[in-house]
């Protein structure tokens, strides 16, 4: 087990009647690639329509949202505060994911207060991406948070193009040169 979900293990034990009521499975038509990661974390897709407006009733304090302002975040936002939920936008394409990008989530996950938690895009691929990422941050080697994040849903080329550009080092120096 990872040192994040190692933590958020210990952060909700405490909290464990609160998170019994979170759904170990919906169905796909709800959420898409929805996963269970760790207590109090869910990963997924796009939620339909009705089922946005119930995740305070599966569960969930605070909402992931990856997708961009032109993939409806701004009015998603809109419902989901309206819900009394957190939100948090994060929004990430192949061509502007960022290590920043994985700080914000990484906040979020690290605040006991904000579980349980759905973070979700359009498919799962770009959550899968920073999960990846945060996988590598952890400890694991590239091979393995591959290998999870595969499971969680990436599936594009591009979005592992960008996972791999996220973790490799800036150029060091003027000119490519070490001081």
């Amino acid at each position: 087990m990872t040192r994040r979900l190692t933590l958020l293990a210990a952060a909700f034990a405490a909290a464990a009647p609160l998170l019994a009521g979170i759904p170990d499975a919906v169905d796909p038509a709800e959420i898409p690639n929805y996963q269970m990661i760790g207590p109090g974390l869910a990963f997924g897709g796009q939620p339909a329509p009705k089922t946005l407006k119930q995740l305070g009733d599966m569960g969930f304090r605070t909402v992931i949202n990856l997708r961009t302002e032109q993939e409806g975040a701004v009015e998603e936002g809109d419902v989901v505060r309206a819900l009394g939920l957190g939100y948090v936008w994060v929004p990430v394409t192949s061509g502007t994911f960022s290590l920043e990008d994985v700080e914000a989530v990484e906040r979020v996950l690290d605040d006991p207060d904000a579980a349980p938690v759905l973070v979700h895009c359009a498919s799962g691929n770009r959550v899968a991406a920073v999960w990846a990422v945060v996988q590598t941050r952890d400890g694991r080697t590239l091979e393995e948070a591959e290998a999870a994040s595969r499971t969680v849903g990436l599936h594009s080329p591009s979005m592992w193009a960008a996972v791999l550009r996220v973790l490799s080092p800036a150029p060091v120096g003027d000119g490519g040169v070490n001081p």
